[in-house]
C-alpha cells in the first residue's frame, strides 16, 4: 500500500514554528480559513498576524520569520528547487548566474549542499528575512517566484567570492550566523553574469569644459546602473557670471549643470532594484556656494532646485578658523584660482590668502554669515553635510605624494580616497555585526579577530572579481586596492552589557573594538601582500614611509602594533585603505541589529521601506522590563504615546538612562565616540547627528565641536520629524530663530551655554 503523506494544517505549521519561543501563543496567529484559500495564502495571513504582535512580544518577530522561511522554501520548491546545487543550476539556466559559479557548484555539489544549514533561518527577525525575500533572493524572470532559499542565497554569495569549497564554507559560516555581511551590491550581484560588487564610486570634478561635464554624466549613469552610490565634486566648474572667452558671454554657474545631473540620477534606478543616488561636494570658497546651499530648498525658483541630489560641503580648516575669529571669507571663481582645488593644509592656506591679497575674489562675506547659512541648510533639509578637507587629506594613507589628493567623500561620507580627472575611486564594503560577537560576559575578542581577518580577505577578493562599469574605476581600484570594513550593532553591545552611550565604559569599549579590527585588518593585508604582492601604488603611501594611520594620533603604542608595524615593513600592504564605517541601513535590518554605530531612533517605531511597513521594537528594553515584571499593556501604550521614549515613564532610573533614544543621548557623546575611534579608521565613518528641534546656535556649536575633535566627516543631521512613529522620511522644519550671525556668534563665543552637545 502506498503511504499518504500528511500535509500539515495551518495550526500545525504555526505550532511547530513557535517551538522554543518564550511568550508566544501560537493560537493567536492561526488564521481562519476562507472559501478557496490556498495553503500559501493561509501562511501569508499567519505571517501578517504574527508580525502585528511584535510590539507586545518581540518573539513574534521570530515566529513570523520562521513562517516566512517555510513559505520561501515552498515557493522555491514550486520552481523545482530543493537543494543549493539545484538552485544554482536552475538560476544559471534562467540566465541569472554566470557559467563560472555554475561550473564551480556543479563540480562540488555534494560538498556544498552539505554546508547548507536551514536551522540558521531561526536567527532572522521578520523584517530582516522579509528584506532578503523581497529584495535579494534570485527570482525567475517570468514567474517572479524565488529560485533560492535564504541559506542558498548566503552560500551563493560566498561561492561567487570563493576560490575553494573551504573558502566558501568560511564566508558562509559568517553570513549564515549574521556575524558579517557584505554590502548590498555584493549581495545583489555575487555570482551573477555582471558581478558589480562595489558599493560606491567617487568622481573628481569635471574640467570646466562642456565635453568633460557630459562625460561625467555618462560615467555616473554607467556606475549607477549597477547599484553604485555616487559621490562627485563640482568644485572646478566656473561660477555664475564668469566670462566665457570663446563667446564673450557669461556663465550661468554650476546650478543649471547640477539641475541636469539631478534628472540623470533620477532616471537611472540601479537596475530596477533601488533608486539612483548621488552626493555633490563643493569647496567652501566656490563663488556659487550660496546658491549651492539652496538646491534642496522647498521654496524659491524650482528651475534652480535639485531634489534628488544630496549635498555636502568640502570645508577647509581656514574657513572654520575664520568662523571662530569672526573674520571675512572670500569667494572665488575656480576659473581664476584653479590651483585651490588640488591644495590642502598649509599650502592651501598660503595660496588662498595670496589670491585674496591679489583681489582675485568675486566677493567677500563674513565667514559667520556663510557658516550660519550652512547650518540653516542642515536644519531645513538634513543635507549640506559638513566634511573636512584638511583632516581628510592630512591623515589619508594615499596622500603621501603631492599629486595625490582627496577631493571629496562618497554618498555616505565614510570613504576618503584620492581622485583625479582620470581616476574614479571605488570602495568595496562589508560590516561586522558586533552583536553576534558579544555575550553577557563581554566581547568575544578572538571571534572578532577571526571575522575581521576573513572579511578583509574577501573584501580584497572583490577587487579582482567585480565588474567595472568604467575604465577609470577599474584602473584606480586595482592600483590602490582600497576596502572598507565597518561595523554594525554597536548599540546592541551597549544594551547587552548595560553601558549607556555616554558612559566612560562605552567610550573605552568602542575604541577598543575599533583598534582590534584595525590590528586584524593591517595584519591580514600584510599577509595578503606576502602572498600576492603589495598594491601597485604602495610606494606612494604613508605606510611605505613607516607611518600607519594611528601614528597621526600617536595611538599605536603597544606590542601588538609593534608586531604589525614590523610585518608591514617587511611585506608592505595589499590594500591602501581598510576600515570605513558605512550606514548599514539595509544589511543591519537583515542581521537584526542596530545600524552601524548609532543609538536607536526610537524604542518602538514603524519603518517604511520598499518592502512595506514594519513595526520595530527594542527587544532589549522589552526583555529588561519583562524580567522586572514591568512589561504591561499600560507601559506599552505609554511608550507608543511617547513616540518610543521611556524618559517620562515611571520606570527605574537605570532603565531610562540605558534606553535613551538618539534624540535623548547627548550629541557630544556621539562625537566623542567617533573622535576616539578615528585613529583606527583609516577612511571615515558615516556619523549621523540628531537634534529634535535644530537651531542655528545649537548646530553652530555642534559642528564646530566636531571639527575641533578631529572628525573627518559627518553625515545627515536628523531632526525629530525624521523618525516619528507615523513617518520615516527625512524632513525637518526650522524653528523660528534669530539672525544667523547673532546665533552663530552666541554659540561660538559662549559654548558653555549652548545645549547642542550637552
Amino acid at each position: 500500500m502506498t503511504a499518504v503523506l500528511h500535509s500539515p494544517t495551518p495550526a500545525e505549521t504555526v505550532a511547530r514554528s513557535a517551538e522554543g519561543l518564550a511568550g508566544v501563543d501560537p493560537g493567536r496567529v492561526v488564521p481562519n480559513p476562507w472559501p478557496g484559500a490556498t495553503e500559501a495564502e493561509l501562511r501569508i495571513r499567519a505571517i501578517e498576524m504574527a508580525a502585528a504582535l511584535v510590539a507586545e512580544e518581540p518573539n513574534y518577530s521570530r515566529l513570523a520569520a520562521r513562517l516566512l522561511a517555510t513559505h520561501i522554501t515552498a515557493e522555491a520548491a514550486g520552481e523545482g528547487v530543493t537543494s543549493f546545487s539545484g538552485s544554482v543550476a536552475a538560476s544559471h539556466a534562467a540566465g541569472l548566474l554566470a557559467p563560472t559559479i555554475a561550473g564551480f557548484v556543479a563540480r562540488h555539489a555534494a560538498e556544498l549542499d552539505a554546508l547548507v544549514d536551514d536551522q540558521k533561518n531561526d536567527l532572522f527577525e521578520y523584517f530582516g528575512l522579509r528584506t532578503v525575500y523581497d529584495r535579494y533572493l534570485l527570482r525567475h524572470p517570468e514567474t517572479r517566484q524565488v529560485m533560492e532559499t535564504p541559506q542558498h542565497f548566503f552560500l551563493r554569495v560566498a561561492c561567487g567570492l570563493a576560490a575553494s569549497v573551504a573558502e566558501a564554507a568560511d564566508l558562509y559560516a559568517l553570513m549564515s550566523t549574521l556575524s558579517y555581511l557584505p554590502s548590498s551590491p555584493t549581495l545583489f550581484n555575487s555570482g551573477s553574469r555582471r558581478p558589480q560588487l562595489s558599493s560606491c564610486f567617487l568622481l573628481d570634478s569635471p574640467r570646466d569644459e562642456l565635453e568633460s561635464i557630459y562625460d561625467r554624466y555618462a560615467q555616473v549613469a554607467r556606475l549607477s546602473k549597477y547599484a553604485g552610490g555616487i559621490g562627485i565634486s563640482w568644485s572646478r566648474v566656473r561660477s555664475r557670471g564668469s566670462l566665457i572667452r570663446g563667446t564673450n558671454g557669461h556663465s550661468n554657474g554650476i546650478v543649471p549643470w547640477l539641475r541636469t545631473f539631478d534628472s540623470s540620477v533620477a532616471a537611472v534606478n540601479q537596475g530596477g532594484r533601488r533608486k539612483g543616488a548621488a552626493c555633490v561636494y563643493l569647496e567652501t570658497w566656490h563663488a556659487d556656494v550660496e546658491e549651492f546651499l539652496e538646491l534642496r530648498d522647498s521654496t524659491g525658483d524650482e528651475a534652480r532646485r535639485t531634489h534628488n541630489l544630496h549635498l555636502a560641503n568640502w570645508v577647509p580648516d581656514e574657513f572654520m578658523r575664520r568662523v571662530e575669529a569672526d573674520a571675512a571669507w572670500s569667494l572665488f571663481d575656480p576659473k581664476e584660482v584653479p590651483e585651490l582645488t588640488d591644495l590642502w593644509g598649509s599650502e592651501f592656506d598660503a595660496a588662498y590668502t595670496a589670491a585674496e591679497r591679489a583681489e582675485r575674489y568675486v566677493k567677500q562675506i563674513p565667514a559667520r554669515d556663510l557658516y550660519g547659512r550652512m547650518m540653516r541648510t542642515l536644519a531645513q533639509t538634513g543635507n549640506g553635510w559638513m566634511t573636512f578637507k584638511d583632516q581628510a587629506n592630512r591623515t589619508c594613507n594615499q596622500t603621501a605624494k603631492p599629486e595625490n589628493v582627496v577631493h571629496l567623500s562618497n554618498l555616505c561620507t565614510e570613504i576618503l580616497e584620492v581622485t583625479s580627472d582620470g581616476e574614479t575611486a571605488v570602495c568595496n564594503l562589508g560590516s561586522i555585526n558586533l552583536a553576534a560577537h558579544c555575550t553577557d560576559a563581554g566581547m568575544d575578542w578572538a571571534a572578532l579577530d577571526r571575522t575581521a581577518r576573513t572579511a578583509v580577505t574577501f573584501l580584497d577578493r572583490t577587487i579582482d572579481l567585480t565588474y567595472y562599469p568604467t575604465p577609470e574605476a577599474a584602473e584606480t581600484n586595482r592600483r590602490w586596492r582600497p576596502i572598507g570594513l565597518g561595523v554594525m550593532g554597536l548599540a546592541d553591545v551597549f544594551f547587552r552589557l548595560r553601558l549607556p552611550f555616554d558612559s566612560a565604559e562605552a567610550l573605552a569599549l568602542s575604541t577598543r573594538i575599533a583598534e582590534r579590527i584595525a590590528l586584524a585588518a593591517y595584519d591580514t593585508s600584510a599577509g595578503l601582500a606576502e602572498q600576492h604582492g603589495t598594491h601597485p601604488s604602495y610606494a606612494d603611501t604613508r605606510a611605505a614611509d613607516g607611518v600607519l594611520h594611528p601614528d597621526h594620533w600617536n595611538a599605536a603604542n603597544s606590542p601588538e602594533w609593534d608586531a604589525v608595524r614590523a610585518r608591514v615593513a617587511r611585506t608592505g600592504l595589499r590594500n591602501s585603505l581598510m576600515v570605513a564605517i558605512a550606514p548599514t541601513a539595509t544589511i543591519a535590518s537583515i542581521a537584526g541589529c542596530a545600524e552601524c554605530i548609532e543609538p536607536p531612533v526610537s524604542n518602538v517605531y514603524k519603518r517604511e521601506t520598499l518592502s512595506g511597513e514594519f513595526l520595530q521594537v527594542n527587544k532589549y528594553l522589552i526583555r529588561d522590563l519583562v524580567g522586572r515584571g514591568l512589561w504591561t499593556s499600560g507601559v506599552r501604550d505609554a511608550i507608543l504615546r511617547a513616540e518610543g521614549s521611556v524618559q517620562d515613564l515611571d520606570l527605574p532610573s537605570d532603565v531610562k538612562q540605558l534606553y535613551r533614544t538618539a534624540w535623548e543621548v547627548p550629541q557630544k557623546a556621539l562625537i566623542d565616540l567617533a573622535a576616539a575611534r578615528t585613529p583606527y579608521i583609516d577612511q571615515s565613518q558615516s556619523l549621523n547627528l540628531f537634534m529634535a528641534t535644530p537651531t542655528i546656535g545649537k548646530l553652530s556649536s555642534m559642528y564646530a565641536y566636531a571639527w575641533r575633535a578631529g572628525l573627518k566627516t559627518t553625515y545627515y543631521l536628523r531632526s525629530r520629524p525624521a523618525t516619528r512613529i507615523a513617518q520615516t522620511t527625512v524632513s525637518a522644519t526650522l524653528p523660528t530663530i534669530g539672525p544667523d550671525a547673532e546665533a552663530v556668534a552666541c554659540s561660538l563665543e559662549n559654548p558653555e551655554i549652548c545645549e547642542a552637545c550637552q
